[in-house]
Parts: structure tokens; sequence; C-alpha cells
């Protein structure tokens, strides 16, 4: 009992600490903070909120006409035995994919609510529907960023064959728990089960046009705005730890480990960006020196991309705590996300590259840090080794202690 209740007082004291030192940051630099949660607002409301306001609502929608439980129905043979959740997830897992975060984690939780899924499966379903979307992929980091649509082409397929890799290591996620019951096999069509099993969900729910159509909007737009308020948070995070110098304490040991792991160290300072926010990060890296050989920019911006950034990562907790679906699984497949991203990135590289046109410019013999036999398999297979290590030690020490996955 003594212990719990120190580890509770320093707890408190640590965040309070953690708290006060943030506050005196934003009155010690006060224009740091506000540029910088200017530059948050613009991405917010610039990019973010007109992609992501759509999906919302016409989400909400679906759900309230009956859509999952039809898309449920019809794919509840391929879901299940593949990823061990109920055919409903394939509705989640579309609309992730299409439109990226935090769609996925939005409507899982909103799948708990209705009770359409366990606690478990709506913890293996968020932790590979919670994606980035093409839009980004392409426009954003592609075009935008390297000023190549190829490159978004090889960090897609990386990204989304990585997160159904994800999708299939956490079936195995809490195994022996109880599933949810499936429905009675009839000897009707599986197609006219389906509507008719929409058309009970849209009855059930009952709301006319206007006030369904209301409170859609309503609820997207909330969302959003929590979405905008914990970007812009970070934003000036981010901006504020730069500022005051401490990205170059933990830079040291990102480059110590990118040397040892024969990576190029430059990339240190953006790869410590990436892990709060993958827009500043992908930046960063797309801005660092010519001299870095175009795929290991690829990779990291690939392993940004599986590990979501701390500032997506803060708005699925926000999403996730209205339910009882736990944060750690999702914390665990984002890291291993990660990884299998970046491992994917190496692999598809050489085999891609004839067929993809429009390239930047790649200098893979002006670093004399880097070690050109890199693309070797056998050093491949080493460094992904090392990743799905540190993974599963991560993994082991999350649940090790039951009160870390409550």
């Amino acid at each position: 009992m003594v212990p719990r209740l120190l580890h509770r007082r320093i707890h408190s004291i640590v965040m309070a600490s953690m708290a006060l030192c943030l506050g005196a940051s934003l009155i010690m630099y006060p224009e740091q903070a506000f540029l910088s949660s200017l530059r948050g607002l613009k991405i917010w409301w610039e990019v973010v909120f007109p992609a992501l306001l759509p999906f919302f609502i016409v989400a909400e929608v679906m759900m309230s006409f009956g859509v999952v439980h039809f898309i449920g129905i019809l794919l509840e043979p391929l879901m299940r035995p593949i990823f061990r959740v109920p055919g409903v997830g394939a509705f989640v897992m579309a609309v992730g994919f299409i439109s990226g975060n935090p769609m996925g984690a939005k409507l899982t939780s909103r799948l708990r609510e209705q009770r359409l899924i366990s606690r478990e499966e709506g913890e293996r379903l968020v932790s590979f529907t919670s994606t980035t979307s093409p839009l980004f992929i392409f426009g954003a980091v592609g075009v935008g960023f390297f000023k190549s649509t190829s490159v978004g082409v090889i960090l897609a397929l990386a990204h989304y064959l990585s997160s159904l890799l994800v999708g299939l290591v956490m079936r195995f996620h809490q195994a022996h728990a109880t599933p949810t019951p499936l429905e009675k096999e009839k000897s009707e069509f599986l197609l006219i089960r389906a509507l008719k099993e929409m058309h009970r969900a849209r009855v059930k729910d009952g709301r006319p046009l206007g006030q369904l159509l209301g409170e859609a909007v309503t609820s997207a737009v909330n969302t959003l705005l929590l979405i905008g308020g914990f970007i812009m948070m970070f934003s000036v995070l981010v901006h504020l730890i730069n500022h005051i110098g401490l990205t170059t304490f933990l830079s040291d040991a990102v480059e110590h480990t990118f040397t040892w792991l024969q990576f190029p160290h430059q990339l240190s300072v953006p790869f410590l960006a990436g892990l709060f926010e993958i827009t500043l990060g992908s930046q960063m890296v797309s801005e660092s020196s010519h001299y870095i050989p175009l795929v290991y920019q690829l990779v990291v911006v690939s392993m940004f991309f599986g590990w979501n950034g701390l500032s997506i990562q803060a708005q699925i907790a926000s999403i996730l705590s209205q339910t009882d679906i736990r944060y750690s699984p999702y914390f665990f497949a984002r890291i291993l996300h990660g990884f299998l991203a970046g491992a994917i990135t190496l692999l598809i590289w050489k085999p891609l590259k004839p067929f993809l046109s429009r390239l930047p410019a790649d200098l893979p013999t002006l670093a004399p840090s880097i070690n050109t036999h890199f693309f070797h398999l056998w050093e491949v297979l080493q460094w992904f080794a090392v990743m799905v290590i540190i993974s599963w030690l991560i993994f082991l020490f999350l649940h090790s202690d039951k009160r870390l996955i409550r």
C-alpha cells in the first residue's frame, strides 16, 4: 500500500512540475509560442478541418442509416478469421484507410458505444485502422515536401502493407477473450440478411433526417475542435523544446543509435521532431542535407506514419478515454507499425525504383558515414530484428503491470 501511495505522489509531483515548466516556457518565450501556435492553427484550418469534416459527418450518417450493419453481415466471414474482429470492422478499416487519423479511433469508439464490438476487439481494430490518409501521403508529403508522386507510391505501399501486418499480429492480442457473439446462421442469402439488418438498425435509430444531420455536424465539429487544440499545443511544445535546446541533448542519443544501425546521423533532429508531430518531422526530413540518400529519408518518414506522432496519439487517447478501450495495445501497435513500415520501405525500394518515374535525384555515395551495402538482405534483416526485439521488450514492460493497461 505504501509503495503505491508513494508512486502516486511522485507521479503527481512529476506531472505538476512538467506543467509548471511548460507554463514558465510560455511566459519566457511568448513570441515563439504565439508563432508556433499560429502555425498549428493554420495546419488545422487549411488542411485538417476541410479534409476530415465531410468524412466525420458522412460516417455518422452512414452508421445511423445502418450501413455499418450491412457491411458487417457481408464481411463477417472475412474479418473475423483474419483479424479476429466482427464484420463491422471492415467499415472502420475502409474509412480509416481513406480519411486517415483519427477516424479509425472515432469509429471504433462509436462501435464500442453501440456494443457492436467487445473491448478486446476494439483494441485490435484501432491498432491497425489508425492510419495516415492517402491525401496526406501523396499530396502533402509526396508532392508538397519531396516534389514527387512516386515518393507517395512507395510511402503508401509501405504504410498500408505494414498496417495489415499489424492487424495480423494484433489478432493474437487477448486471444482468450470472449468475442462478440455471431449472429445465428440463417438460410437466407447473405445479401438479403445484410439488407434486413440494415433496415432494423435504421428503425431502431429512429431519428428524423434533420435531427440526424444536425447531431452529426455537431459531433464532427466538436471532435475537430479537440483535434485542433492538440495540433496547436504540440506545435508549441515542439518549437519550445527546439528553441530551449533540449533537442541537442536528445539528438545525441538518437545520433549514436543511428550510427550503430549504419543510418545517416544527420536525420536525428528531424527524427525527434517527427516523434512529436509527423507533418513537421516529414518536412524537416525532406529539407535535410542533400548528401543523404532519398531511401533513408523515406524510411524515416515511413516510421513517422506508422508511429503517428505524439500529437495524433494524444488525440486518439482522448477519444478512446470515452470508452473502456485501453490505450497501451494501441501504443504497442504504433511502435510495431513504425518499425514494420521502415523495414518494408527498405525492402521495396530497389524492386520498385526502376518502375517509378519522377523520383528526386538520389546521392548514395556522398555521405562517408553511410554504408552503401546496407541494402543487402542480411543487413536489412538484422536491422529489422533489432526493431522487433525492442518492440517486444516494450510490449512486455507495458503488460508486466496490470495497472498500466487498464
